[in-house]
C-alpha cells in the first residue's frame, strides 16, 4: 500500500474518533429500547478549559450524573474552547448554568448578572485559590531588568491567575508596557499549558492558579524540584456554580441544596471525593469583591472589559 493511501487512512480513523468523543461529551444516556423517551428537562452547564478536554470532563462527570439524578433534569456538560467563551455562550449556546473561575465569574456577574450558587471546599481547608507567576530555578530571573527580552506565557485574558496577577506584578516591578519588554508573550488558554511551556523552556516566565500547580505537582514532583514561585495574588473563589438570572427559582434552591447536602449520602461522599472536595459551601456575589478590588486596582472596568485574546 501506499505511504498516501496508509496516511488517509489514519486521517479518516482520527475523524471518526473524535466524532466518537464529542458524541462521548453528553453526559445523557441513551433510551432503552421500547423506553418512553425522557420527560426531564435540559440543563446546559458550561465548564471553562482549566485542563485538557479529556480531564475536565473526566473530572465533573460524576457530579453532573449525581446532580441529573437528584435535581431530576438532564444535565449535559459543555466543554468550552476558551475562558473568554463562557460568557458569550451564556447567549449563544443557551447555558443554564456553570462552574465559573473567580474572573469569568465576576465578568458574568457584572454582564450577565447571573447568580452564585456554591463552590467546593477543599481537603484542606480552603474554598479559595491564588495566582502564582514563576520562573524555573535555573533560570536567574527575579526582576524587571533579568526579564527583558525573555517570553511569558499568560494563560487568558478572563482570567485571575493568569491575567490580572500577572498586570498587577509587572506594575509592582516597573514593567510599564510588557508588550515591547518581553521578546514574546503568548496565551496557552489551560493553566496546566502554562505551567509546562515554563518547566519544559517554551516560555521564560508564566502565571497558573495554585490548585492547578500542585495538583499536576502531585503526580510531576519536576514542578516542585525545578519550578521557582516570584509572587502570589490575593486569595478568591474557588470555581462555582452559577446559574443564569431568569432559572426558575425552584430548580435554583434544589441545585444549591443538592451542592450544599451532598456529603449527607454515601453516593454523594464519594462523588465528592472523586472531585477532590470535602464538601460545597454557599456562594454569594459578595465573595467576588476580592476580583472586584483586584481589577479596580489595575484599572480595569468588567462591564466594559474586552475579555477576547489578542
Amino acid at each position: 500500500m501506499s505511504g498516501k493511501f496508509i496516511k488517509n487512512c489514519i486521517t479518516i480513523l482520527t475523524f471518526l474518533l473524535f466524532l466518537q468523543f464529542l458524541n462521548s461529551c453528553s453526559d445523557q444516556q441513551e433510551p432503552q429500547p421500547g423506553s418512553a423517551p425522557s420527560s426531564r428537562s435540559k440543563f446546559n452547564l458550561g465548564l471553562i478549559p482549566e485542563q485538557d478536554l479529556f480531564t475536565q470532563k473526566e473530572r465533573y462527570a460524576p457530579l453532573a450524573r449525581y446532580i441529573s439524578e437528584k435535581a431530576g433534569v438532564d444535565v449535559q456538560i459543555i466543554i468550552l474552547s476558551r475562558y473568554g467563551n463562557i460568557v458569550n455562550n451564556f447567549l449563544s449556546t443557551q447555558l443554564d448554568g456553570a462552574f465559573f473561575g473567580s474572573f469569568t465569574g465576576a465578568l458574568a456577574i457584572r454582564k450577565l448578572g447571573v447568580e452564585p450558587l456554591a463552590r467546593p471546599l477543599w481537603f484542606d481547608g480552603k474554598s479559595t485559590y491564588y495566582g502564582l507567576v514563576f520562573v524555573r530555578k535555573d533560570s536567574g530571573l527575579k526582576d524587571a531588568d533579568s526579564m527583558k527580552g525573555k517570553r511569558f506565557a499568560f494563560v487568558d485574558k478572563a482570567t485571575t491567575a493568569g491575567w490580572l496577577l500577572p498586570l498587577h506584578f509587572f506594575n509592582e516591578i516597573g514593567i510599564k508596557d510588557y508588550p515591547s519588554w518581553f521578546s514574546e508573550w503568548y496565551f496557552t488558554g489551560t493553566h496546566e499549558d502554562a505551567i509546562y511551556d515554563v518547566l519544559d523552556g517554551k516560555a521564560d516566565i508564566g502565571a497558573a492558579k495554585n490548585t492547578v500547580f500542585y495538583r499536576l505537582a502531585q503526580k510531576d514532583e519536576r514542578l516542585l524540584n525545578d519550578l521557582d514561585i516570584l509572587t502570589t495574588s490575593p486569595e478568591v473563589p474557588a470555581n462555582a456554580l452559577c446559574v443564569r438570572k431568569d432559572l426558575d427559582n425552584a430548580l435554583k434552591i434544589k441545585l444549591k441544596n443538592i451542592l450544599l447536602e451532598m456529603g449527607h449520602d454515601k453516593q454523594g461522599t464519594r462523588v465528592l471525593h472523586e472531585f477532590g472536595a470535602k464538601e460545597f459551601i454557599e456562594t454569594s456575589e459578595k465573595d467576588y469583591e476580592p476580583v472586584f478590588e483586584y481589577a479596580n486596582k489595575i484599572q480595569l472596568d468588567l462591564e466594559k472589559y474586552d475579555y477576547w485574546n489578542d
